[in-house]
């Protein structure tokens, strides 16, 4: 099983309407979920959404399913002047039962100190809007001053679903930023949802990315994050 996550900058209508077109698993062949979004920026302070840029978060069967929604469905067309990148999951933490995951064994033990993707996924308790927020705005701002994180966007489905995408440039990087002594936001974030939830579902997937096409903000993100993460002297190429 693979996931696959797309962005592409279409303009606040063409993004809208992205919203009514999610494929489903029962018409799409090999798709197991799917979910379109409108973006923002993960930053410090009140939400900041980028309203000319959708989203597609999808799960696969395998690669060739993938490959056949890109060339058969007018939704990837739609979407293909922006950036899509594939995703082999390594580890899961929580539960999405809408998206039916499987982590292939030994994955998580194998996983290398290179580039790596964190996507984040809540059904979120409206009651709990505000303090979410809050706790979210902490989180996020330390993230978005890590020099580790190579991209990052929100994800938001109005009026339950929230999430976020962020490549790290690499696990070892993500971590410190996660639960390093010297970097509580997250960690507190973690603290509040778990002793009163913010969300009715929620799970935090790790991922390897692969298989990236497309430009986002002007550069190919999976290929940066490796050339920060290679050793001095050593290129993308030999890792």
């Amino acid at each position: 099983m693979i996931v696959s996550v797309h962005f592409a900058d279409i303009g606040v209508r063409a993004a809208r309407s992205v919203l009514r077109e999610r494929p489903r698993p029962d018409t799409t062949p090999g798709l197991r979920y799917a979910e379109t979004t409108l973006t923002g920026a993960i930053a410090a302070g009140p939400p900041a959404l980028r309203p000319g840029r959708a989203a597609l978060l999808a799960a696969w069967e395998d690669d060739a399913a993938l490959d056949r929604f890109l060339a058969e469905d007018p939704l990837p067309r739609r979407l293909a002047d922006g950036w899509h990148v594939r995703l082999q999951p390594l580890r899961l933490a929580g539960a999405w039962p809408a998206m039916p995951l499987e982590i292939a064994p030994g994955g998580a033990r194998e996983e290398e100190d290179g580039p790596v993707v964190v996507l984040t996924l809540g059904q979120l308790r409206l009651r709990r809007a505000l303090p979410f927020l809050r706790a979210n705005s902490r989180a996020a701002g330390r993230a978005a001053a890590d020099p580790a994180l190579v991209a990052s966007v929100a994800l938001a489905r109005p009026p339950r679903f929230v999430g976020t995408f962020s490549l790290w440039r690499s696990v070892s990087a993500m971590c410190h930023y996660a639960y390093g002594a010297d970097r509580p936001a997250h960690q507190e974030a973690v603290r509040d949802h778990r002793e009163k939830p913010f969300h009715h579902e929620a799970a935090f997937l790790r991922c390897r990315p692969y298989g990236a096409r497309g430009l986002l903000d002007g550069r190919e993100p999976v290929a940066a994050a490796a050339r920060t993460s290679s050793p001095p002297g050593t290129s993308s190429s030999e890792r």
